[in-house]
């Protein structure tokens, strides 16, 4: 009677762990979700990174690992705008040029070559644009960029006054011409840019 006890309880401890397995593997063997997460939903889901003001649903932004991604500061003077005022040609034309660009540092420079700050009659001392996008390997841009951050002291129509300048830096500058171990890798690779406008202005928006 012992024997047959103890065998029944192996068999049924080997049996529970079969059945762990088998449903193991059949969650493995699920194929991908396709609905956001949430406190209502099922497994398996996708984890979202959707904020309040995103009219869901909506999917995951997944962010690169630390390092992956791109960044740029390109801080607008009193003298770098007279540097780019007299030399307005020659960069549309370098940017535009034959030469592909093969670096990280070239890119960064015909970006700046391109960037042309509102008037000092419709800018702020002191505002912070940044954007976000990605390049194909043609040098196109991915998407339309996406705003990140304004300053938010800063009035609707300044903020569209310096996203009319980001859309025609963009225009001017694109698509850039990449060699081809640049165009693999830059592709697809997220790039922010902050905008930064420290000219003197004077007419009476220099408060920050």
């Amino acid at each position: 009677m012992g024997l047959s006890r103890g065998a029944l309880i192996v068999c049924g401890i080997v049996g529970v762990g079969f059945g762990a397995t088998d449903r193991a593997a059949a969650q493995v063997e699920l194929p991908p979700a396709q609905a956001p997460c949430s406190v209502l939903s099922g497994e398996p889901c996708h984890p979202s990174f959707c904020d309040i003001f995103d009219g869901g649903p909506c999917f995951p932004q997944y962010l690169p690992p630390i390092g992956e991604d791109l960044r740029l500061t390109i801080v607008s003077t009193d003298d770098n705008e007279r540097a780019a005022k007299s030399e307005q040609g020659q960069n549309t034309a370098a940017t535009a040029g034959d030469q592909p660009l093969n670096s990280i540092g070239a890119m960064y420079a015909a970006l700046r070559a391109c960037w042309m700050p509102p008037p000092k009659d419709a800018a702020r001392h002191g505002m912070q644009y940044t954007i976000r996008f990605a390049f194909k390997r043609d040098g196109e841009i991915v998407a339309p960029p996406r705003v990140t951050y304004a300053s938010h002291d800063a009035p609707p129509d300044i903020r569209a006054h310096y996203q009319e300048a980001v859309d025609a830096a963009l225009a001017r500058c694109t698509p850039l011409h990449f060699s081809s171990g640049m165009a693999g890798a830059v592709a697809g690779r997220p790039i922010a840019i902050r905008f930064v406008d420290e000219r003197t202005l004077d007419n009476g928006a220099s408060a920050r």
